[in-house]
């Protein structure tokens, strides 16, 4: 375990590093007259940098950059991540112990071309090697399958590849815009921004419980989407390989792009961002034994709001719904969660959600009706004064699953404590452009 641990740290922090080294070194003249000829066109690529999420979501204008950002020649670069090594506790009877490193780094490249901009996104992870087992211990969790069963209780690992896409846009009419986006491994129209790009999730390693009812299709193997956006609203549709990735992390899992969504966003003001989507979802989830894939229908709705305190903080909150449909039967999942960070240093961070899962979720003896389970987590990390770009910290975070009395002999108590603690690697912050 020392070893994968080890790995995750290089993989995350070596390119970082060797990129923030260069991003502190002054940039040739051209390059600085390259900068200076165009003032007003550079703060719009930082404020529109600062509203992409993941995919072609959408995070409000008032959101920092903890991202790396350098020039050469007609490309605008940028990398960001976020790397941890954690030790996990849930107990219970479904509950483990486990060390690990749950990461993620990724690059962008983006330059003019023609009558718009191109841009190129690749998002890797270490976790097929530094998150052992079927997944870490989670309470409560579930989604897709591992050693021909339903992972649940557990968080799987992301793939190796998260993403490898390609993105044009350009003007349509007046301020208007029309985009393309797509590629081998991405992210369709369909939930908020996932979990791992949301400000107010960054703190915390844990992926939420109801992630499968919100935003499990952020790494998608075939996706194509299109969308016309203006100055503060989106309308995008995607085709998409909506099923879950299979056990074998480092691979791609391609299929058919017969899955498709819809997805509007509406951002007020520069604090607010607001989403609603709907997606089918072909074969999605494998079913019990060697019965045929699942089909699920997911309804999103969404609010994130940012907001300033005081210098250099923010305070970062997302609202979340997401309902599946499938075999017949429907299920519910409301997520909160908050991030306040004080002065670029202190990160308090929690989350409450209540799903409704079903005894296949769960893997317990079958049930007519799905169970509601609820989950409550919160914690905080120290961050230290950034080195070279890269901001490191410490912190540490409790929990508690609670389940009804129908699930009480399957998880031995109705209430089932656990806690995490963990360093942390991340770029240091970039001033927003609201």
């Amino acid at each position: 375990m020392y070893t994968l641990v080890r790995l995750s740290c290089v993989l995350a922090a070596v390119p970082l590093a060797s990129i923030g080294a260069a991003a502190q070194t002054p940039a040739p003249p051209e390059q600085h007259q390259h900068a200076a000829a165009g003032p007003e066109h550079q703060h719009s690529d930082d404020a529109q940098m600062a509203r992409e999420g993941s995919g072609t979501g959408w995070l409000p204008d008032l959101t920092p950059m903890y991202a790396i950002h350098w020039q050469h020649g007609p490309w605008q670069l940028m990398t960001h991540g976020n790397a941890f090594i954690q030790f996990l506790h849930e107990s219970g009877d479904r509950g483990d112990d486990q060390l690990g490193s749950i990461n993620w780094i990724m690059g962008m490249a983006r330059r003019d071309l023609g009558h718009g901009r191109a841009t190129f996104r690749g998002m890797f992870s270490a976790e097929p090697w530094t998150v052992g087992g079927c997944g870490y211990p989670d309470v409560l969790a579930s989604g897709e399958r591992c050693k021909r069963e339903k992972i649940h209780d557990r968080q799987h690992p992301h793939d190796l590849i998260m993403e490898l896409s390609a993105e044009y846009d350009a003007p349509l009419r007046g301020s208007v815009r029309w985009q393309a986006y797509g590629g081998p491994a991405g992210e369709p129209a369909l939930g908020p921004v996932a979990y791992p790009h949301r400000l107010s999730a960054m703190p915390n390693p844990v992926a939420p419980i109801a992630h499968h009812w919100l935003d499990s299709t952020h790494i998608t193997f075939g996706v194509i989407t299109g969308g016309v956006y203006g100055a503060r609203w989106k309308a995008e549709a995607s085709v998409f390989n909506g099923r879950e990735p299979d056990e074998r992390r480092a691979d791609f899992d391609f299929g058919a792009l017969d899955s498709v969504s819809g997805r509007l966003w509406y951002l007020p003001t520069s604090n607010v961002a607001l989403q609603v989507s709907a997606g089918r979802l072909t074969e999605a989830e494998a079913s019990e034994g060697s019965g045929p894939r699942l089909d699920v229908s997911r309804v999103t709705a969404s609010a994130t709001y940012h907001r300033t305190v005081a210098e250099n903080g923010i305070w970062a909150t997302t609202i979340a719904w997401g309902r599946n449909e499938e075999s017949g039967h429907g299920s519910n999942a409301l997520l909160i969660e908050t991030n306040l960070t004080w002065l670029d240093r202190d990160a308090w961070f929690g989350r409450f959600e209540t799903v409704g899962k079903t005894s296949h979720d769960l893997a317990v003896a079958e049930a007519d009706t799905a169970f509601t389970v609820a989950k409550l987590q919160g914690g905080y990390t120290r961050y230290f004064p950034a080195w070279n770009g890269l901001q490191p910290g410490i912190g540490g975070a409790a929990s508690v699953g609670v389940v009804p009395e129908g699930l009480k002999r399957a998880y031995g108590r109705r209430a089932n404590p656990g806690f995490g603690v963990f360093l942390t690697l991340r770029p240091g912050s970039r001033s927003p452009h609201p």
